[in-house]
């Protein structure tokens, strides 16, 4: 067993169902940014609750750990490697890019950088990139509960990074769910269902961001 095999099972020991629950509340609101004749990947998608649920045609999960493979469904083709490096896919060949709480895992900015290219890279002309993840601006000290948290984003700092590597920005919400949704106090789904029908509480509640953003479309005004 690899270490990150044994970190992800220590810390989701026992939560794997509420983990499985909590996303199938989450999946109607992004669906309606994944068409389901897209293709997608799930980048970081560990244990594939995302991707496992989500309806498109053609479906690729990417994260290094190996119980990546043994947690995908059928229909969910897994690549194992550095994100950062160049991925194993024809340029323009994704819908969407899907990612949540996993560009902190990243070991730096340069990883991040690298990776948010070959996204870009790999998009089709008015693909989506979809992320959500911690916002410390909110989450304060604890952000670093995890011991393999090494960046630190706000919404704004990942905005300036998309920009920067060519994409245009649709969507930044700073707050949207509670951080540690799916590793604190078990809460029931009809309050996680209730919670994203009521933007208005997102501001008291919320600490991670979502941004989604949006590869160009060429020979298209903006």
């Amino acid at each position: 067993m690899t270490d990150l095999e044994r970190m992800y099972r220590e810390r989701f020991s026992g939560r794997l169902e509420y983990r499985q629950r909590i996303w199938k509340v989450l999946i109607p609101f992004f669906q309606k940014w994944v068409a389901p004749d897209s293709t997608v990947l799930d980048l970081g998608c560990g244990y594939c609750e995302f991707i496992n649920l989500i309806s498109a045609r053609k479906k690729y999960g990417m994260d290094l750990n190996p119980d990546a493979s043994r947690q995908a469904s059928a229909d969910v083709e897994i690549i194992q490697q550095d994100c950062a490096q160049a991925w194993p896919l024809l340029e323009g060949s994704l819908d969407v890019v899907f990612t949540s709480n996993f560009f902190e895992h990243l070991p730096d900015k340069a990883a991040l950088e690298s990776t948010v290219q070959q996204v870009f890279l790999s998009l089709k002309a008015g693909g989506r990139l979809i992320a959500m993840g911690p916002n410390i601006k909110y989450t304060g000290g604890a952000y670093w509960d995890f011991y393999d948290h090494h960046i630190a984003l706000t919404e704004l700092a990942l905005v300036e990074l998309l920009k920067g590597c060519g994409f245009e920005i649709d969507r930044v919400t700073p707050r949207f769910l509670p951080y540690k949704m799916s590793m604190g106090r078990k809460y029931p789904a009809w309050m996680l269902r209730w919670y994203l029908k009521v933007p208005l509480v997102w501001p008291l509640f919320g600490k991670q961001f979502l941004v989604i953003a949006r590869k160009p479309t060429a020979g298209l005004p903006h």
